[in-house]
């Protein structure tokens, strides 16, 4: 797993519950706006598992370091956090770093507790969606 990963991580498995939100209302409002080009989610990826409108796009670069994009609603302020967990923890990662995220990462980080299993499934489906993009790059 990344560092910067990792380190959100044991940030949030180790935050009391009611911090807990305030953490990822922090995440949610940090993310990276997607950019003009991406606007239209021309070659993005919908994560049709998540309650919202879900896109999201990654591409492994020649040195082998991951970039990704993600959009969801404002409105949507759990799957947003989740996307601004993933952008701040996986930036400048290698594919191979990605690929080794757990699965399970969401509940590591202790979000069971705070949040619905629906989300958590959301969730762990915008960490496959992603891990197979680039999967599919690499292979």
């Amino acid at each position: 797993m990344p560092a910067k990963l990792a380190e959100i991580v044991d940030e949030f498995a180790s935050a009391p519950r009611e911090v807990v939100l305030e953490m990822l209302l922090e995440f949610a409002d940090e993310m990276p706006a997607l950019p003009a080009e991406l606007k239209g989610h021309e070659g993005m990826e919908q994560v049709p598992e998540c309650q919202t409108q879900f896109f999201l796009r990654a591409e492994v670069r020649p040195d082998d370091t991951v970039q990704t994009w993600f959009d969801c609603p404002p409105e949507a302020p759990t799957t947003r956090a989740f996307a601004g967990i993933l952008a701040e923890g996986l930036d400048g990662a290698t594919s191979g770093e990605i690929l080794g995220v757990p699965d399970d990462l969401y509940s590591r980080m202790g979000l069971a507790t705070a949040i619905s299993p629906l989300r958590i499934r959301g969730g762990s489906a915008i960490l496959a969606r992603l891990k197979r993009q680039i999967q599919d790059q690499v292979a």
